[in-house]
């Protein structure tokens, strides 16, 4: 009986190494990023989704998603990301801006006006040297992304630049910080992570941050008024999903075409939802008891004055190429 099984057992032996061997050739990218994962932020679903577009392909290639800073902290992903650390991430670009200050273009104060225009923007010349900075910064884009964002505060209702005069704000960004700052505010920096907690404990009054921010960090429970983008969204912000360079020439052709499939799909995913996003973060305030306003065309273009005046001069005396950014973003209609 031993001799008639011993055949059978050989080819088990020889089928479970053969399968050990191309587990063992599977590629598996580590993909960190700082928002919450599993409860409906569209960042997340964009990078779980690719992660299953990828691992639809069957080229070999694996994407484990660390949501919520459960790998690196926010600010702290750039860096990670350029020296090889990280494979991927999803991250507000800006936050990199004081290695690249040419980022701070992809936040800066009425630059990019709705949601139609931030698509146009995309195969732009503007977003071409954007993403050339990128690449030479060591990373390339595999999905574009853009988010509108509000104002909000527990003092009182931001609509007019007199309104935030004497508030401690959180602004994403130095252009922000430095409008804001024209204005009268204080200025309090921190990833949109730690708003909620920098509100609670007094740190601050009022911040800005996307709109899907405002819903996934509760921001709620800690604010009495909030300014929704409406038809004068001053805020928009550029959060692409990123991949190291050294990890992508480190793929195949095969692995590569595959991220890219899967980086257009969640482009496109995100650009649908993005719009929505601004909707449901009112409905969201609205049913907690905050008040809800929008800004007038002449509050917008009184901010527009003061960033022009503030964010504006200094990223065009400042920035290589400061004023050819801004020239090429205008030049977008």
């Amino acid at each position: 009986m031993t001799r008639s099984l011993t055949p059978t057992i050989a080819a088990l032996t020889l089928a479970a190494i053969a399968f050990s061997s191309a587990a063992s050739a599977q590629t598996v990218l580590r993909a960190s990023h700082q928002f919450p994962g599993g409860q409906g932020d569209v960042r997340d679903e964009m990078v779980q989704m690719m992660a299953d577009k990828v691992a639809e392909a069957d080229v070999g290639l694996e994407i484990e998603v660390y949501p919520g800073q459960s790998l690196f902290k926010a600010k702290e992903q750039w860096g990670a990301l350029v020296r090889g650390r990280l494979d991927i991430t999803a991250l507000p670009l800006d936050y990199a801006s004081g290695r690249h200050p040419e980022f701070s273009a992809t936040l800066m104060p009425g630059l990019v006006r709705n949601h139609e225009h931030a698509q146009r923007l995309n195969d732009s010349e503007f977003m071409d040297m954007i993403k050339e900075v990128i690449q030479e910064g060591g990373a390339r884009v595999l999905a574009d992304a853009w988010l509108s964002g509000a104002f909000a505060s527990s003092q009182n209702c931001i609509t007019s630049p007199e309104t935030v005069e004497g508030q401690n704000f959180r602004a994403a960004g130095p252009a922000f910080e430095q409008m804001l700052e024209a204005a009268g505010a204080s200025i309090a920096s921190m990833p949109s992570s730690e708003i909620y907690t920098a509100m609670q404990t007094g740190v601050l009054d009022a911040a800005n941050t996307s709109s899907m921010s405002f819903i996934s960090y509760r921001l709620y429970e800690q604010v009495d008024c909030l300014t929704e983008p409406g038809e004068h969204a001053l805020w928009f912000m550029y959060e692409p999903v990123l991949i190291s360079e050294q990890v992508w020439q480190g793929l195949d052709e095969a692995q590569q075409q595959a991220l890219k499939a899967a980086g257009q799909e969640a482009e496109e995913f995100f650009a649908t939802e993005a719009a929505a996003i601004d909707q449901q973060m009112v409905e969201v305030f609205e049913e907690n008891g905050v008040e809800v306003v929008s800004m007038s065309e002449e509050d917008y273009n009184a901010w527009l004055e003061i960033a022009k005046q503030s964010s504006y001069k200094n990223f065009a005396d400042n920035v290589e190429n400061g004023q050819a950014l801004i020239d090429a973003a205008l030049a977008v209609e």
